[in-house]
């Protein structure tokens, strides 16, 4: 592949069908594509995808990843590679009651597993997947030091946990002088859902961006990422209609907006989220399986919104 001279993505190539839902072919494509376009950051998942794979278990995706490193000499150097633990079933079909969890043997035993699938001998970012409360945060964090200062893992995340968890966890790793969190990754867009109410396939109490966890990240300088930010392409395509968790006067005067101020500018809806979120200093996961779905996230990074568009756009309840 060639890997033409482009400014850096702020963008996310979210990888987490490849292998199952997505074969290898396409996978390599989207991630040929994404580099060439600038894309850095590819983001996986020890679990991904459990419930679409013939095992019952993950690990396809980051296999996929694995294979593709290996297929392009160099490349390694150009990318970052986040994945998560905690998530992965003990055995198929015990999740969500049995899953490795977030002890400091889990998460040592997950990464090696992650490491060797990707054939690498370190990932740029370690994400916990999911919060565990059988574990006392502390000793996860206790875990997570002895990978930091060995360089296997070179910073930490918490995606799907409550800011009180993270806030004591960055305590902890302070007082021992390690490597605290420092980025949070949760279901986020531009629509909002109805108050005690969940997107799809969001299971976690704390797994979409709130205003308290947007307010504490800010505050204490974590990049915040977000994943699912299009709706699986809702926002753009008539056959994929928005999740009934988003029915509510604010959602309709939201997308009145989103729809001036795209066809004012003859783009579509979700890039115009899409370029909401960058402008707000989140980093949007894209999930997309096709090229054309890529480019069209990839060129909303150039969508530089005005102040009057920004107001606009954050006005509606």
């Amino acid at each position: 592949m060639t890997v033409q001279n482009t400014p850096a993505s702020p963008l996310v190539l979210g990888a987490m069908s490849f292998g199952t839902l997505v074969d290898e072919d396409a996978s390599f494509a989207l991630l040929d594509r994404f580099v060439e376009r600038g894309g850095v950051w590819i983001d996986t998942a020890d679990c991904y995808s459990f419930w679409a794979s013939d095992t019952g278990h993950g690990g396809e995706s980051e296999a996929v990843i694995g294979r593709w490193l290996a297929a392009r000499p160099g490349i390694r150097s150009q990318v970052h590679l986040s994945t998560k633990v905690g998530a992965e079933p003990l055995w198929p079909g015990s999740w969500p009651e049995h899953r490795t969890g977030l002890s400091p043997r889990a998460i040592h035993q997950a990464i090696e597993g992650s490491l060797e699938r990707l054939g690498v001998e370190a990932v740029d970012l370690l994400w916990l997947h999911q919060e565990d409360r059988t574990v006392p945060i502390e000793q996860t964090v206790d875990g997570l030091a002895s990978l930091t200062s060995s360089g296997v893992v070179r910073r930490v995340g918490a995606s799907n946990h409550p800011a009180w968890r993270i806030e004591r966890a960055r305590a902890h790793a302070a007082s021992i002088g390690s490597i605290p969190i420092d980025a949070f990754q949760l279901n986020g867009t531009y629509l909002r859902v109805r108050p005690g109410t969940l997107p799809p396939g969001v299971i976690h109490p704390f797994g979409v961006l709130s205003d308290e966890q947007r307010d504490f990240a800010a505050a204490n300088g974590l990049e915040t990422w977000v994943y699912t930010p299009l709706l699986s392409g809702a926002y753009d395509n008539a056959a994929k209609p928005v999740p009934d968790v988003y029915e509510h006067p604010g959602t309709r005067q939201r997308l009145a907006v989103l729809t001036r101020i795209a066809d004012r500018r003859g783009v579509q809806r979700g890039q115009i989220v899409l370029a909401w979120l960058l402008a707000q200093g989140i980093r949007p996961i894209l999930g997309g399986s096709k090229i054309t779905q890529l480019d069209l996230a990839l060129d909303a990074v150039h969508i530089e919104l005005s102040a009057e568009e920004r107001d606009e756009l954050d006005a509606p309840a």
